[in-house]
């Protein structure tokens, strides 16, 4: 059972800004990442589905972060289907995060009030996900359906969307900055938040320096947008 309800969940990504989506097999390594990026300020984290078995990874970093991070959310992504959907839902998942949209997610998900955010490269598909309930739709991948210029021309007509991009997000001042004044209300953030040789080397300290560098400049940029 998720630990946070769906409005708490929506309203800390857009006060955020940042989610940092990763995956390993291995717990510990999962767990030690998790906990960086709390140190470095993230509050949501996106857990994503690959590799076998990722489920019973998941399933034991939520119960350890429930003592060891007591205020991060945890959710899943690269969820295509219902019945993973409904697996991870079970094992606690906060809000499940798709890759494309696939409306037979949003009646699982709507069931037991947990927050959906499914991947969308069209305004039409924008339109239906809306229409299905979903509050926050994430543009995948961000970079190849148009980058912040395509965040721009959807906002002009449609002020009331609320946009995540996912994939050409990185944690550096002028992408983010280039993101968030096209309106974003928050960005994923993957591998170029975790560098290989940083996960490798188990320098941890440096992922938390990286989190808090990037939730730092989304600040400030979402304090000069107000």
């Amino acid at each position: 059972m998720a630990r946070f309800k769906r409005l708490q969940v929506l309203n800390t990504l857009m006060e955020t800004g940042l989610v940092p989506l990763f995956y390993h097999p291995d717990v510990e390594i999962v767990k030690q990442v998790v906990k960086a990026c709390y140190l470095g300020g993230a509050r949501v984290f996106e857990f994503t589905n690959r590799g076998e078995y990722a489920h019973e990874v998941f399933a034991e970093v939520n119960k350890w972060i429930a003592n060891e991070c007591p205020e991060m959310i945890m959710g899943v992504g690269s969820v295509v289907d219902p019945g993973t959907a409904s697996l991870y839902i079970q094992l606690g998942a906060n809000f499940i995060v798709s890759p494309s949209l696939n409306p037979d997610l949003a009646k699982v998900c709507n069931r037991r009030k947990i927050a959906w955010m499914p991947g969308c490269g069209t305004l039409s598909e924008i339109s239906l996900a809306e229409e299905l309930g979903v509050e926050i739709v994430k543009i995948f991948p961000g970079k190849e359906v148009g980058g912040p210029s395509f965040v721009k021309a959807i906002k002009a007509p449609c002020p009331w969307t609320n946009i995540m991009p996912s994939g050409g997000v990185s944690p550096d001042e002028e992408n983010l900055k280039a993101w968030f004044d096209a309106g974003v209300a928050c960005v994923g953030l993957g591998s170029k938040l975790f560098p290989k040789e940083h996960i490798e080397s188990k320098n941890y300290s440096a992922i938390t320096d990286m989190v808090k560098q990037a939730f730092d400049i989304i600040q400030k940029l979402k304090t000069k947008q107000e």
